[in-house]
């Protein structure tokens, strides 16, 4: 492991809510001088899932994403508890989100989503011999859930109707694999 060239000083926090902490860490940079350095930590892990039928089509999930202030072509995603099992959120993520479960479940990848700034941590899992069943959104979702063939959810991430990154690594990963 490479030695960490940073030497944090103080930590203060300066947001909280249920999803995130926002912290300001004053410290001694790589080059011996102080300066000072934002962290988000993310308070769940993010938790993508390709579904992918015996005829490769896939479903994708539209929703208005708050922060963008756009709407969003994904996955089908969300958090995972820092101390629960990425496949038990993933099993959950999926049902909620499209309705369907699965009997044959992978793990992709793991990913840090933006390491400059946040320790987010996703993980990207594949699904197969999928059964139909009843949607479970929360109350923060409005999702238009959408099948299709795979080949087109990479015809959208490379027309850049597609901007999320658990999606686009998903997407391009697993067409690697198929295409």
């Amino acid at each position: 492991m490479e030695k960490n060239p940073w030497k944090t000083l103080k930590k203060e926090e300066k947001y909280d809510n249920a999803w995130i902490k926002v912290e300001e860490h004053a410290v001694i940079n790589p080059a011996g001088n102080p300066g000072i350095y934002g962290k988000v930590h993310f308070k769940n892990k993010a938790i993508a899932i390709i579904p992918l039928d015996e005829n490769n089509n896939t479903w994708l999930v539209g929703q208005y994403r708050y922060t963008l202030n756009e709407y969003s072509w994904e996955l089908p995603m969300g958090g995972g508890a820092l101390n629960e099992a990425s496949l038990v959120s993933a099993r959950r993520e999926l049902k909620e989100e499209t309705g369907l479960t699965a009997t044959n479940w992978k793990q992709l990848f793991r990913i840090h989503t933006s390491n400059s700034a946040t320790d987010e941590e996703g993980f990207v899992f594949l699904a197969k011999d999928l059964t139909q069943g009843e949607t479970e959104f929360e109350e923060t979702e409005e999702i238009i859930v959408k099948k299709l063939p795979f080949e087109d959810a990479v015809k959208m991430v490379m027309k850049g109707e597609i901007t999320d990154s658990l999606s686009i690594a998903g997407i391009l990963w697993v067409n690697s694999l198929i295409g």
